[in-house]
Formats: C-alpha cells, sequence, structure tokens
C-alpha cells in the first residue's frame, strides 16, 4: 500500500511536532515510558554485551542514558531522536564528565556506519513508526555481529478501551493499530536479526477524568497523528459521545497497555551503496 494512501499510518510532520511540543513537559508525564524502561534494562540485566558504543534509540529527554551508562561503564551513549527540542533537553542533562552525546535522525535512516553499533535500545519508539521494518533493516545494518537490540513496544490490546470508545462516537480512525508480537518478530528476521526473544507484559493506568487522560496524552505528544484523522476541530457532540462511553461506569477509566519486551543479535548485515555514515565510536565529545 502506497504511506500517501493509506489512512491507518502516521503522518510524520504531525509526529514530529507534537514531539518538539511536548518536550517541555514529557518528564512529568512519562510513567508509561518509565516502567517500560526499567522493565528493559531489568530483562537486560542478565545479558552478557560488552560494549563500547550504544545507541539510546528514540532517546526522547534521555532519562535512560545515565542509567545505561551505568550499565555499559566503558561506553559511550549516543542519544538518537528525531524531535530537536527532546535532544535539547537531553542535552542539559549532561553531567560534567559525560559521554553521552546527541543525533538527531529518523531510525529509518541512521547517519552510522555499517556494524559500528554494540548495542541499540529503543524505548518505545517503535509505535511512532508506521512499520517497524525499516528501522529494523537500518539497526541490523549499524550492529555488529553479535551485538545486541533491546526494545519495548506496544501490542494490538494497548488502548483498547479508547479505540471502542470512539467507535460509539464517530466512524473515524483514532488509535493505531500496533503490531502483534509475532509480527514483530518476523520483521526482526526479516531484517537479518537473529535469535529474537520476545515476551508481553500489561498495564493497567487509571484516569478518573478526560481532562487528565487528555493532558497526559498531549504531555507526552501522544495525540492523534493518523493520516485519515479527520481535519479542523471536533464537534463538542462527538467529544462528549466519546467521553460519556469512556467514562460509562460514572467512576473513572482503566485503560489497557499490552507491553511487548524484545531482544535479538547483530548477524553482521551490511548494506551496500555510496550512503554517508559515520563511526559512531569516533564521535568525539568535550569536556564541559
Amino acid at each position: 500500500m502506497n504511506p500517501s494512501t493509506d489512512t491507518s499510518g502516521l503522518r510524520a510532520r504531525d509526529v514530529e511536532r507534537r514531539l518538539d511540543r511536548a518536550a517541555g513537559s514529557f518528564d512529568q508525564a512519562d510513567f508509561v515510558h518509565g516502567v517500560t524502561r526499567d522493565g528493559l534494562l531489568a530483562r537486560m540485566r542478565p545479558m552478557t554485551a560488552e560494549a563500547t558504543v550504544v545507541l539510546d534509540l528514540g532517546a526522547a529527554t534521555g532519562s535512560a542514558v545515565p542509567l545505561l551508562q551505568k550499565r555499559f561503564r566503558r561506553a559511550r551513549v549516543v542519544a538518537v531522536d528525531r524531535s530537536a527540542s527532546m535532544l535539547r533537553i537531553a542535552r542539559s542533562k549532561r553531567g560534567l564528565l559525560s559521554k553521552q552525546r546527541e543525533i538527531q535522525a529518523d531510525a529509518r535512516a541512521l547517519p552510522f556506519a555499517d556494524a559500528s553499533i554494540d548495542v541499540v535500545f529503543s524505548n518505545l519508539m517503535l509505535p511512532w513508526l508506521d512499520s517497524p521494518d525499516a528501522a529494523f533493516t537500518e539497526i541490523a545494518r549499524v550492529l555488529r555481529k553479535d551485538g545486541l537490540f533491546a526494545f519495548s513496544t506496544l501490542g494490538p490490546d494497548s488502548l483498547l478501551e479508547i479505540r471502542r470508545a470512539w467507535q460509539a462516537a464517530d466512524e473515524a480512525t483514532h488509535v493505531k493499530q500496533f503490531p502483534d508480537m509475532h509480527d514483530v518478530g518476523d520483521a526482526l528476521v526479516r531484517a537479518g536479526l537473529r535469535d529474537p526473544v520476545l515476551d508481553v507484559d500489561r498495564l493497567a493506568v487509571s484516569y478518573g477524568s478526560s481532562d487528565a487522560l487528555f493532558r497526559d496524552l498531549t504531555a507526552v505528544g501522544a495525540r492523534n497523528s493518523l493520516r485519515g484523522r479527520q481535519p479542523g476541530l471536533m464537534g463538542r457532540d462527538r467529544l462528549q459521545r466519546f467521553v460519556d462511553s469512556l467514562f460509562a461506569a460514572g467512576t473513572g477509566c482503566s485503560l489497557t497497555l499490552e507491553l511487548v519486551y524484545g531482544h535479538c543479535w547483530g548477524a553482521g548485515t551490511h548494506r551496500s551503496g555510496g550512503d554517508v555514515a559515520v563511526d559512531a565510536s569516533k564521535i568525539p565529545f568535550r569536556r564541559q
């Protein structure tokens, strides 16, 4: 399907604009990212992975960087995100002797040389992409043989309550459909990554009011950025039907998040061509 005609896909400019706007409030509302970040790091604990260069792919404001630096003490951690505003905040958090670096880039076109990365850590970056395939292909390219790719993402049962409430309000699509765990595993293998292991956890998030829900969604940039989103302002009646359906019990609502965790290993996949790339281990850093 042509991405420009796929109404279930995401508008890249809308995503970037929302993330830029959310940068200042992200740390105050990123509790879900905190849960998955800690869950992902816990799953990585038993794994043996020596690292000189670690990518935090989809780093947002860089909250995982010091934890990755602690886990991989000899490594240089490179925070990569598509949002310049997120990376400015990540940069402001650097310690005096930090080895952290920030690079603005799209996960589907990484500016790094083949096999130049030891570990790729990606916490809830994949839900911001239409499909994981292009990102997985790039990760397979930059990851050295036997390098580690560890990630978290959302499964198809995520936000079912919001999806059903909108169905009671109109016929438009308001929530992105997230891929099944098995589809994610297949995409990893297609990209040339090796020995994928995935598991699923669930998280329930409760809200007492629609105001609190919308406030948190806005604060992390997670409002509707689908191509099929209806243009213009939403009518008050339609919004009220959604709220009435979601909060039908009158005592708040509980939202389901299906949390998918995975890891796999680099197989030494390389891409030929004349693309300009840099060896991440050669990125200079200076004391502040």
